[in-house]
């Protein structure tokens, strides 16, 4: 008889199809479907894409989307969406679905938390309750959500920190990840499969330590965590260089809460597959598009005369069709279709940005279209955006 982490495992596969230098291009076949790779997955934290139908999202080239432990176990509870068929039901989203532990969301978003060796205890940033998340926590709501892939239980920190204090975070991580392992091979479904995560800060002996431990779990794929909080876009980039050459090459590798174009961009160059992040959702809601031209700031006066389309090289109907004046007066106005609209386009931008890089790796054209697209995309972008 196969073992249950075996069953787990059995359907969950990735391949490279191409390279180009150190890029990748790929599939991770689920049973929910394939994921292209490189792929962005949508943010949908409380299981929502923000302003966007589920139709949207797909439409958008995304074939996985995101969403949080921490947000759902605390409203509307994982029991409650479990009984009421799951979170792909719930949220009518057919394809895979990812779910972050709620590790950083706890360090980010808490009023008060206390991390021990069993997990961590915190009170809630909605109504002020106490709860408790541990590794075997962490994976057991994952399992009623019925997420495609899970995440291990783990510490983020902020960046800078003491050495000591990335060390120990790290090490406590490693240990939560075993944990995460040793209940996930009880409790999850046959395709489903758990990531572990890389920590260590910007320290590369301590990076490296962490990805030698987490691949000797022989897990089905790999998360590089504790990135876009504070270190910088040239550290992280740093980090990366130095954990990727430990990463396995016949798994997925994941860049968690990464980021702006340029970071998209020079994160597949060095190997990476996989990425989330708020930006364009959010920026969106805030006025802020990004276009093929590099990104614009609709709540500018420029914009209010100016009858143009915003991008006429996006396949977002909006970006086409509404002219920038029309949009500076829905964002400057407060409009909901001002946030819609403009998060739409952004969506679409971030899809059509990674099926470029899959189809620039596919031809070996991949190092020249990464020097032009940064040069025209990117030259008016700040060169680092966090996520929450």
């Amino acid at each position: 008889m196969q073992s249950k982490r075996e069953l787990v495992s059995k359907d969950f596969r990735y391949i490279t199809h191409a390279t180009s230098g150190a890029a990748r291009q790929g599939e991770i076949t689920t049973p929910r479907g394939v994921i292209r790779t490189p792929a962005f997955m949508p943010v949908g934290t409380v299981a929502t894409v923000k302003a966007l139908y589920p139709e949207q999202v797909k439409s958008s080239g995304a074939d996985i989307v995101l969403a949080n432990t921490y947000h759902l176990m605390l409203r509307p509870g994982a029991e409650r969406i479990a009984k009421l068929g799951g979170l792909h039901s719930f949220m009518q989203w057919d394809g895979p679905i990812l779910t972050d532990s709620g590790g950083f969301q706890v360090m980010s978003l808490s009023k008060i938390r206390r991390i021990e060796e069993e997990g961590a205890t915190f009170q809630s940033h909605i109504d002020g309750s106490r709860h408790m998340l541990s590794p075997e926590r962490s994976i057991e709501i994952q399992c009623l959500l019925d997420a495609d892939i899970q995440m291990q239980f783990d510490e983020c920190i902020a960046l800078p920190a003491d050495r000591s204090e990335v060390e120990r975070a790290m090490q406590l991580s490693l240990r939560w990840a075993e944990r995460s392992q040793v209940a996930f091979s009880k409790l999850a479904n046959p395709g489903q499969a758990l990531f572990g995560i890389v920590q260590g800060g910007t320290d590369a002996a301590l990076r490296r330590q962490s990805a030698e431990a987490l691949v000797a779990m022989d897990l089905p794929g790999y998360a590089v965590g504790g990135l876009a909080v504070g270190e910088g876009h040239d550290a992280m980039i740093e980090t990366l260089e130095n954990v990727v050459p430990f990463l396995p090459e016949d798994k997925p590798r994941y860049l968690m809460g990464v980021g702006t174009p340029q970071d998209l961009i020079e994160a597949v160059a060095r190997g990476i597959d996989m990425f989330d992040c708020v930006l364009p959702t959010r920026n969106g809601r805030h006025g802020l598009a990004y276009t093929w031209q590099g990104r614009v700031n609709l709540r500018n006066a420029c914009h209010a005369d100016d009858p143009s389309p915003l991008d006429l090289k996006s396949s977002c109907p909006p970006a086409r069709a509404y002219s920038r004046a029309y949009l500076h007066h829905l964002v400057r106005s407060g409009e909901y279709l001002g946030s819609m609209a403009l998060t739409w386009i952004n969506t679409v931008f971030f899809q059509q940005l990674m099926a470029e890089m899959r189809a620039a790796i596919a031809d070996g054209t991949f190092p020249a279209w990464k020097e032009e697209t940064l040069e025209r995309v990117v030259r008016n972008a700040p060169k680092t955006e966090t996520s929450p």
